[in-house]
């Protein structure tokens, strides 16, 4: 047998039921009429928050990277529980303004901004991350037309990546941000063109669970952040210092210790130089305030074995859940938490695989890992599916269209 993943803290069982904010999941099934069902738990949400601004300096704010999970429900919880939002397309631009969430908490990220993007978000008074010199030109450009005071960040492409990370967003040749190097010359010129200077975005990597590699990188982005805020000759009024903090996933994954990111970065903040003595310090999550308060359920339609292997196959699958199937990036595939949420801490029993609807081998919520003996009509649990799930993955494959959604 494989081994599954690790479920998160938070979930509890009623009447061997899969329970999520107190609710047994068959209940929140029948109230959504239909599944496949991704259900998010606001409780898990505020409690991830609450334990991130513990342990975190005071002076460091958060903000929510809405890439993760857009869901207009959960936008609107999160706007009463951070300090600000990352988006990186107009689209995302149009949600959190549709969630009500004032535009002037917002910043906006991303190569490949359009002008008609760069004008939307000039105009709303969102801040713009710019990802090059290019870049940098058409959003003067565009403001002077409007006649409208840009607010103007650049993205660094930083020469240091964070080791250990899922996704290394900096060090040598990429597609995002202005190189170090070219950075201050480039803040020259948008302050010096009357715009609106809020600093400085840098970002080296995401879903990291080594502790020291996520401070390490922390104390290198702040070294180069006073670096170039004195090349630039102004002083920096805002620095988001990127994510990193990932979730487990994986057998043998740990969560990330914390407490020991939160002390090494009031450290830090203990002996900042003159040159960042008054920025605002920012870090950008998105994964890690909503993975794990989140759970796809889906309902096994047919149960059924091929020379000696079990197959439950469900209703739903990889057009949902693209990561859990092990086609969103992973070399190596794992299998995520999963469990049979009606059968939910009863002994396993056999070995089998969960497998979806799609007329592909590459469906598979599950693979050869061991579960109680389950049937016909009985819900899996995939978890971990807060962030990156719905909207990361081929709604419309094979016309199977988008699952329900819901927030308990």
């Amino acid at each position: 047998m494989k081994p599954l993943g690790p479920i998160p803290v938070g979930y509890a069982a009623i009447d061997s039921e899969l329970a999520i904010a107190g609710r047994k999941v068959s209940n929140l099934v029948a109230e959504a009429g239909d599944t496949p069902l991704f259900v998010y738990s606001r409780a898990l949400l505020e409690q991830r928050v609450a334990d991130l601004r513990r342990a975190m300096p005071a002076r460091l704010a958060l903000h929510y990277a809405v890439k993760a999970n857009p869901y207009g429900p959960l936008l609107e919880v999160m706007a009463g529980l951070v300090d600000g939002f990352d988006i990186a397309s107009g689209g995302e631009l149009a949600m959190v303004r549709a969630a009500g969430i004032d535009p002037a908490r917002v910043s906006f990220a991303g190569p490949g901004k359009r002008d008609r993007e760069l004008e939307a978000a000039i105009t709303a008074g969102v801040t713009l991350n710019l990802e090059s010199e290019g870049e940098a030109e058409r959003a003067l450009a565009i403001a002077g037309q409007l006649g409208v005071t840009p607010r103007l960040a650049i993205r660094v492409n930083p020469s240091f990546d964070l080791k250990g990370s899922g996704m290394k967003m900096g060090g040598g040749a990429k597609p995002f941000g202005v190189d170090a190097d070219r950075v201050p010359a480039l803040a020259r010129r948008l302050i010096a063109s009357g715009a609106d200077w809020r600093g400085f975005h840098i970002f080296a990597g995401s879903q990291a669970l080594d502790a020291g590699a996520i401070a390490d990188t922390q104390a290198q982005a702040l070294a180069l952040a006073a670096d170039l805020a004195a090349q630039s000759g102004a002083p920096l009024p805002h620095c988001n210092l990127g994510g990193g903090l990932g979730i487990p996933y994986f057998p043998g994954d740990e969560p990330v210790d914390l407490a020991l990111v939160g002390q090494r970065l009031a450290d830090e903040f203990a002996r900042l130089p003159d040159a960042l003595a008054e920025t605002q310090f920012c870090i950008e999550l998105g994964r890690y305030l909503v993975g794990e308060a989140g759970v796809y359920l889906t309902r096994i339609v047919d149960r059924k074995d091929s020379h000696g292997e079990t197959y439950l196959v469900t209703d739903g699958g990889l057009h949902h859940q693209l990561a859990a199937s092990g086609n969103f990036g992973t070399v190596v595939r794992r299998n995520y938490p999963v469990a049979i949420a009606t059968r939910f801490g009863a002994p396993v029993e056999e070995e089998a695989s969960v497998v979806g609807c799609l007329c592909t081998p590459l469906d598979r919520l599950a693979d050869k890992a061991g579960f109680p003996r389950a049937e016909v009509g009985d819900l899996v649990a995939v978890f971990c599916a807060g962030a990156y799930g719905a909207s990361a993955s081929p709604a419309q494959f094979l016309g199977q269209g988008p699952a329900l959604e819901m927030l308990v």
